[in-house]
């Protein structure tokens, strides 16, 4: 029944069938919301009416919890067919790339040492653009265009913190799959002079946004050309619910329209025992 399925998503539906899929855990350390915290807000809002999503937005990104230490933990993910090794170690993954600014900062944590902050750690994220195409893999979501195998691709070290920053764009979306990005995090890599080698995968993940905003965001250009039928996030075959545990992001709005871009963060963590 799988085979008139996109390919992803044919090893999705695989993956779940067989129950292969990768059970190493990660964890949402005291949930997305206490990322926030110490990251600072957005500017407040000037003479514009926020939209409906940007007012959502910032009440979400305002709120503030103190962690209780208690380390919630969730399956990985399958990690789909538009992987690439070798990323690119930088902060802006965005190269011509137009859409929305997403402003991510995760924090990393390690549960096996009492969920403190893990440093030199490689986070890579990687995703699709506007239309829905993956770079490498271009064409594969029925658009033609240059393919340079590296946009909206790269990755950072985590800081003595765990914290680390990447700038990137909202994708898009393509049939089978809601909007989301794929992350990984590798420990014990040796920088290059603008990759790694080496190192050990110890998460592979997904990213999810809140749905309200991404409906308003879909429709704005250059989102707006993508003609492709989009999944919506509560028919993912994917996300599970359960907020942070599932990649759900926190976002905080950077102005006073969807266009102005939003803050995405995200407490995670991985075991190194």
């Amino acid at each position: 029944m799988t085979d008139n399925l996109p390919a992803e998503r044919q090893d999705e539906v695989k993956s779940k069938a067989n129950g292969t899929v990768n059970r190493r855990h990660v964890i949402a350390a005291g949930g997305a919301v206490a990322a926030v915290a110490g990251l600072g807000l957005a500017a407040t809002a000037t003479a514009a009416p926020e939209t409906k999503a940007v007012a959502k937005a910032r009440s979400a990104g305002s709120a503030t919890t103190t962690s209780s230490g208690v380390c919630t933990l969730n399956a990985e993910v399958t990690e789909g067919p538009y992987s690439l090794e070798g990323a690119l170690v930088r902060e802006d993954i965005r190269e011509d790339k137009e859409g929305v600014e997403v402003q991510y900062t995760f924090t990393v944590v390690d549960e096996a040492n009492d969920c403190a902050p893990l440093a030199d750690a490689l986070v890579e994220l990687w995703h699709c653009d506007s239309l829905g195409e993956y770079s490498g893999f271009v064409g594969g979501n029925g658009h033609t265009e240059e393919d340079d195998g590296t946009f909206l691709r790269g990755g950072q070290l985590t800081d003595e913190n765990g914290q680390v920053s990447l700038i990137s764009i909202w994708p898009g979306h393509y049939v089978s799959r809601a909007v989301h990005v794929h992350m990984r995090v590798h420990t014990d890599v040796t920088l290059t002079d603008d990759s790694y080698t080496g190192g050990e995968i110890i998460h592979t993940g997904q990213l999810f946004f809140d749905p309200d905003i991404n409906t308003e965001i879909q429709a704005i250009s250059p989102y707006s050309d993508n003609t492709t039928k989009e999944t919506q996030l509560d028919d993912d075959t994917i996300y599970g619910g359960g907020g942070a545990s599932s990649g759900l992001l926190t976002l905080t709005a950077l102005g006073d329209s969807v266009s102005d871009g939003y803050r995405a963060t995200l407490t995670v963590g991985v075991s190194t025992s």
